[in-house]
């Protein structure tokens, strides 16, 4: 995957691309500290995601993402701010996720699994190998467990410690130290969606999807009747997963 990082602070451009290489070590990255750098670049080659900077030294953000649009009608654009309130304007402009400052890990290796999903459904790529083996390797106190993907109904993070606990079908439960954003990477291209911060599920086995505290929504797994709450910024793209 080719990836641009557009931002004019040095600090957080650096930072953003060390988090990326920790959890796509193969991506070819670019790096641009100006929106007319990153204009330059983009006329001369193709990516295939953009991290942009909403505030550029010289321009918006957003003026980069409409550039990048028309060079590249499906690049992926993930906007990159501390503002919190253009996760919504990220939305309305059709740019494919964001992320806030300072770059939460997980938060940046979960929008990087999304977006590398989003590309393999675009260009039709075949699914990972993986796939046909259909398991997981699940480690608990030294014993390592190959766990059939299919047998996952969802993770969850265990609480302050950020273990994970898996639940499956039989009602099984695995304890981990495996962070969830890694969990996510793995799975995401077979079926599963991050919800939540919190929660990874299986979608073909969500039972229903309901309103849920402060005017939020909530879903259950089929076979437990805990309320997995839904991100508010993950339902619309959770809508378009399940076609609804």
């Amino acid at each position: 995957m080719k990836i641009a990082v557009i931002d004019d602070e040095k600090y957080s451009r650096e930072e953003l691309i060390h988090q990326i290489r920790q959890s796509q070590p193969l991506a070819d990255l670019r790096e641009a500290a100006s929106g007319a750098q990153a204009m330059q670049l983009l006329e001369q080659e193709p990516f295939d995601l953009l991290f942009v900077d909403i505030h550029l030294g010289d321009m918006m953000g957003t003026t980069i993402a409409s550039l990048a649009r028309k060079l590249s009608p499906h690049v992926q654009i993930v906007f990159a701010t501390a503002y919190p309130e253009y996760g919504v304007k990220a939305f309305e402009l059709g740019v494919d996720n964001y992320i806030l400052k300072p770059f939460d890990p997980e938060r940046v290796t979960q929008v990087l699994a999304q977006c590398m999903e989003s590309a393999k459904h675009h260009h039709g790529a075949p699914p990972p190998a993986e796939t046909t083996v259909g398991k997981i390797a699940v480690t608990v106190n030294r014993h390592t467990t190959l766990l059939d993907m299919e047998r996952i109904v969802y993770i969850e993070t265990s609480g302050a410690d950020r273990h994970c606990i898996l639940h499956t079908v039989d009602k099984s439960t695995y304890s981990t130290t495996v962070p969830l954003g890694t969990y996510e990477a793995q799975l995401s291209p077979h079926g599963f969606f991050r919800i939540h911060k919190t929660c990874l599920v299986q979608l073909k086995l969500i039972r229903d999807i309901f309103p849920w505290s402060n005017s939020g929504f909530g879903l259950h797994m089929q076979g437990f009747p805990a309320v997995l709450p839904i991100g508010r910024e993950r339902v619309k793209r959770l809508r378009e997963r399940l076609r609804l």
